[in-house]
């Protein structure tokens, strides 16, 4: 290999170590409850109480008449459906919400708000003084309407005069309905200002690969989807001076979100997070205005969503939200909606065990692949007989390679071959295999789901722990990964005996397994199990394959072609793309000529 190959060959890895540092997967897990009736799990907590606050003057100035709301204990109205567990707070907002069925990484209740680590604010203007509708206290009431409950938090001011907060709690689901009504109290603003700060604290196993997965998404009103790069440690912000429909903190399992009936008039999100921090993955913060009117007139209707990150289950929250669930570019997202996902659910419908249904999925790949496979090993296998005329050619020509093309070109016409026939059909199954690495990650089915040595299938399998860590690896090894590199490499190797690949590209293919090696070595075990399996079934494939082609038969026909072609019986017609690469070979030679007479 020259030194400019061996430099291509580092540059490539060092990329591909950057990239696929980042693509980090790990899912959840969920418990067996059993579901209860909204409607009989109310109940006032009055353990978290605030001791009543003396006024200022400052505090008077600034709230005037509303003043007298800030004097008040804070008490807990807590409720829960057969999905959340919930405590709305008599200051307005929502203090607590806990998942029921899933649990963190270390099997404690998993909460996607807390008064911790969440502020809410709802910001106004009330005789020329900012003011925070949050800071009041309000007279607390539960009412049943069908099969939902709803928490209504009042201010009144007299007959006709209030400011009212009200919560709706199916009873299951992941939403909950949150109102804003406001009637005779003079708010001179013109607008109110949501602000939701969210300090989201570690769940998962690895919290860089949580950090990398996590980010603020929005979706505007006229159907546009955009985010903050879930890369980002540095602080990012983004002005969304458009109408914005929803605005989600997307984790790389769970997903919080604000959900406007109608659209925000603008907003502004933020992202930091602080790689020392081992307990906050990122901070992230929305800011969302909305007329004042729609307090007024009914228009204040907003939903919170807090659930998973669940393909199934995002379509039916609101327009765009699927788009939370990042399956990958085009055409890796659409093999992962249309084919990955629907074999993996309904492997799913029968079987218990995510390992067995990781071995089935890979046959169906295989499967779907087999015509593409088998025109691969057919090529591989005309291009290794012509093998001995292809050395020849190279010696012939010496250092003049472009002759040497020209007449590697001379003899696949005359033996009716295509150069490419090997490699195009592999070609066509990268985008399968790449789309992999956007599933997996994601994959929340195979959060906390074990199989063999591996506690959790979504997070790395670790069979060591090192006392130091090896830059890019990490301080873990994993055996899943130890196992589908060493089987890669043995497939290269059995690769290389087939084919008339030469120098920098026969190094390339033991280069990447061992690059491979440390990209997914903090990746999820599930998807690392994947492979190490596609390569053992892919080494039956070819010795089955092997079975059924005659290289006697394929080395006749091609003498038999090569016979009619010198005899001027055959055409030897040329495709247009083999058109066009001789046209582009000979131009190479005309410029190299003309650049030696210079």
């Amino acid at each position: 290999m020259d030194r400019n190959s061996a430099i291509g060959l580092t540059l490539i890895a060092v990329l591909l170590l950057v990239y696929f540092n980042f693509l980090a997967p790990e899912p959840p897990k969920p418990e067996t409850t059993a579901p209860a009736r909204v409607t009989d799990s109310i109940a006032k907590d009055s353990t978290q109480t605030k001791a009543e606050p003396k006024l200022d003057s400052a505090a008077l100035r600034q709230y005037g008449s509303l003043a007298s709301f800030l004097n008040g204990t804070e008490d807990e109205t807590s409720i829960e459906n057969a999905d959340l567990r919930i405590k709305i707070s008599n200051r307005g907002r929502l203090n607590e919400v806990e998942l029921r069925n899933f649990k963190t990484y270390w099997q404690k209740p998993l909460y996607l708000a807390q008064k911790s680590n969440n502020t809410f604010s709802l910001l106004t203007s009330y005789q020329g003084k900012q003011v925070n509708l949050y800071d009041l206290y309000y007279q607390s009431a539960t009412e049943t309407k069908g099969d939902t409950t709803r928490i209504i938090l009042t201010a009144s001011f007299g007959p006709d005069a209030f400011i009212k907060h009200i919560y709706s709690v199916p009873p299951s689901g992941f939403v909950i309905g949150y109102q804003l009504q406001t009637k005779g109290v003079e708010l001179s603003g013109s607008e109110f200002s949501y602000r939701w700060h969210d300090q989201i604290p570690v769940q998962e196993k690895a919290i860089a690969d949580s950090r990398a997965k996590t980010n603020v998404n929005w979706y505007f009103a006229n159907g546009d989807f955009d985010y903050i790069s879930q890369n980002a440690t540095d602080l990012e912000s983004k002005s969304l001076t458009n109408p914005v429909k929803w605005i989600s903190i997307r984790q790389k399992f769970f997903v919080s979100a604000i959900i406007a009936e109608q659209p925000f008039s603008n907003a502004e999100v933020k992202t930091f997070a602080n790689p020392a921090d081992t307990l906050v993955v990122k901070d992230a913060t929305i800011a969302a205005s909305f007329p004042a009117e729609y307090a007024t007139t009914g228009k204040a209707r907003f939903s919170y969503y807090f659930g998973p990150n669940d393909y199934e289950v995002l379509p039916g929250v609101t327009e765009g939200f699927r788009e939370n669930l990042d399956l990958g570019w085009p055409p890796m997202s659409w093999i992962n909606r249309f084919v990955i996902i629907p074999i993996f659910k309904f492997l799913e419908g029968f079987i218990g065990n995510y390992g067995i249904i990781i071995v089935l999925l890979v046959l169906f790949v295989k499967i779907i692949l087999l015509p593409l496979s088998y025109k691969s090993y057919l090529g591989m296998a005309k291009m290794r007989l012509l093998k001995p005329e292809l050395d020849l050619i190279k010696e012939k020509n010496g250092d003049n390679m472009t002759q040497a093309q020209q007449d590697q070109m001379k003899l696949y016409q005359q033996a009716g071959v295509n150069p490419f026939s090997g490699c195009i059909p592999l070609l066509l199954q990268m985008p399968i295999l790449f789309a992999m690495f956007y599933f997996f990650p994601v994959s929340i089915e195979l959060r906390q789901k074990p199989f063999l040595w591996a506690e959790d299938l979504s997070t790395y399998d670790s069979i060591i722990n090192l006392p130091f860590t090896i830059p890019f690896y990490g301080s873990h090894v994993s055996l899943f990964v130890l196992l589908m590199t060493a089987s890669t490499i043995i497939y290269t190797w059995q690769n290389n005996q087939l084919t008339s690949v030469q120098g920098p590209m026969k190094s390339m293919g033991y280069i990447m397994p061992v690059v491979f090696m440390f990209v997914l070595n903090s990746f999820s075990s599930g998807l690392s199990f994947y492979y190490f399996v596609s390569n053992l079934i892919t080494f039956a494939q070819q010795a089955i394959i092997k079975r059924f082609v005659d290289e006697d038969k394929i080395k006749a026909v091609m003498d038999e072609h090569k016979k009619k072609y010198l005899a001027g019986e055959s055409s030897g017609k040329k495709s247009s793309f083999m058109n066009k690469l001789e046209q582009a070979m000979k131009a190479s030679e005309e410029a190299r000529k003309a650049s030696k007479k210079k």
